[in-house]
């Protein structure tokens, strides 16, 4: 099959190098011609485990290709997939900005010659694909097409995996013809009936939306009930562990921590409200996990100036991860972008570091000292504060820490270390929801 990709971005590029492992002829385009030209050049854009390697085989093997041209790409594709970014509004309330999928319907629009299949790649609210089809039969009234949600269930740091072996594929098309290419297209993943769901475009749609905000509940959920593990004395890491052993609600999910990010459940919870008010219904239980999200980067403010002492004013605060969750160099979203600001505002000289997001994080927080030594970062530290739960955090040798600390103060909050052995290397350790 020959697939052209619209977008260059996490979503496109990951998306376009599994077809083209399956086979697939694919050309991804992109406007932006920097970026186009370092990806000719082998250079990617992100950090994704595997992702560097896949692309470098694949334009080797000349299955994968990219441009700045639409019109040769879109002519002699079977399916054009619209993967670009669906950000929250600019207006701030929650809707998801649909600009950049339209400018994409009507690029595209002029040089469908042969029967194509557009899919809706990117994560938009229900009616987007009627809408792309209007725009394309009123840009170009003879084509021939069918406009198909495929909503992408990639979780960034296992997204090659997740795309080479998902749990499920959604498709929502109106025609069976349209069905047929997209099963031709995912073929090579020998997909079982069960892992295969058909329905309409608005369908697929809401599935997308639905699933990420049922994770940010479960997330909001355990914080919810890690802070009233710390009132009562009890500790949230067994809690969780007791619940996830309940087939019926899984372990995944139910780590507590400084709340949710990235690129996602932030930007989808807000738009699924906006569709559900747009509808003349309320999501009061997803109303509740965005609260409860903002409320948590708070209290771990509030937890890390308790912790210090009740100030941390003139206090040296070393931070271990910045990115929104490990394997990644994403900063969206990111709970470090709310708490260390806010303790650097009140007179903290806030010291970070992180395998892969230091250079994202500098153009954010420019008034964060970066280093690239995760002890150097400790040297002279009143606190240790481990934000992201990056692998090479997890073994560290504490007995070292302690050596160049100023202060054995080490708040984890995302309870990746037992309280005892970190007590026993001459610690305090504050954890979330564990007393």
């Amino acid at each position: 099959m020959k697939i052209a990709i619209i977008g260059t971005g996490y979503v496109g590029l990951v998306s376009g190098t599994c077809f083209s492992q399956f086979g697939h002829n694919v050309t991804c385009i992109d406007k932006d011609k920097q970026k186009i030209e370092a990806l000719k050049n082998g250079q990617i854009p992100i950090y994704e485990p595997g992702l560097e390697d896949l692309v470098k085989e694949n334009v080797a093997a000349e299955r994968l290709s990219f441009t700045t041209e639409t019109a040769e790409a879109v002519k002699n594709a079977n399916a054009v997939f619209i993967a670009v970014g669906t950000p929250t509004s600019r207006r701030g309330d929650g809707y998801a900005d649909l600009s950049y999928v339209y400018a994409a319907a009507r690029e595209i629009a002029p040089y469908l010659e042969n029967y194509t299949v557009i899919v809706d790649k990117s994560t938009v609210p229900v009616g987007t694909a009627q809408q792309v089809k209007r725009i394309i039969r009123e840009e170009n009234p003879k084509a021939q097409f069918d406009v198909a949600s495929n909503p992408e269930f990639l979780r960034e740091g296992a997204a090659i995996d997740d795309f080479m072996q998902p749990d499920r594929v959604v498709i929502g098309v109106e025609t069976e013809k349209a069905a047929e290419v997209l099963k031709q297209i995912y073929s090579p993943l020998g997909l079982t009936e069960a892992s295969l769901v058909i329905t309409n475009p608005e369908t697929a749609e809401l599935i997308k939306y639905a699933s990420n905000a049922f994770l940010a509940v479960k997330i909001s959920y355990i914080n919810d009930m890690a802070n009233l593990c710390e009132k009562a004395k009890a500790d949230v890491v067994t809690l969780a562990e007791g619940m996830g052993l309940d087939s019926r609600i899984g372990s995944k999910f139910l780590q507590p921590g400084p709340g949710y990010g990235g690129s996602c459940f932030p930007k989808d919870t807000l738009a699924l409200n906006k569709i559900a008010q747009e509808h003349g219904t309320t999501l009061r239980v997803v109303e509740a996990a965005i609260e409860v999200n903002s409320a948590q980067k708070a209290k771990m403010v509030k937890k890390i100036r308790e912790a210090l002492g009740g100030s941390e004013s003139g206090k040296t605060i070393s931070c271990l991860g910045l990115t929104f969750k490990p394997e990644t160099d994403d900063m969206r979203e990111a709970p470090s972008l709310s708490i260390l600001p806010a303790l650097s505002e009140k007179g903290a000289k806030v010291r970070a570091h992180d395998p892969h997001g230091m250079e994202a994080a500098k153009v954010l927080m420019s008034e964060i000292e970066y280093l690239d030594d995760p002890y150097e970062v400790c040297e002279g530290a009143d606190c240790v504060v481990l934000m992201t739960g990056w692998n090479e955090y997890r073994a560290l040798d504490l007995e070292k820490l302690a050596s160049v600390m100023k202060d054995k103060l080490f708040i984890d909050l995302h309870n990746i270390y037992e309280p005892e052995i970190l007590k026993e290397k001459g610690f305090k350790y504050f954890g979330v929801g564990r007393n």
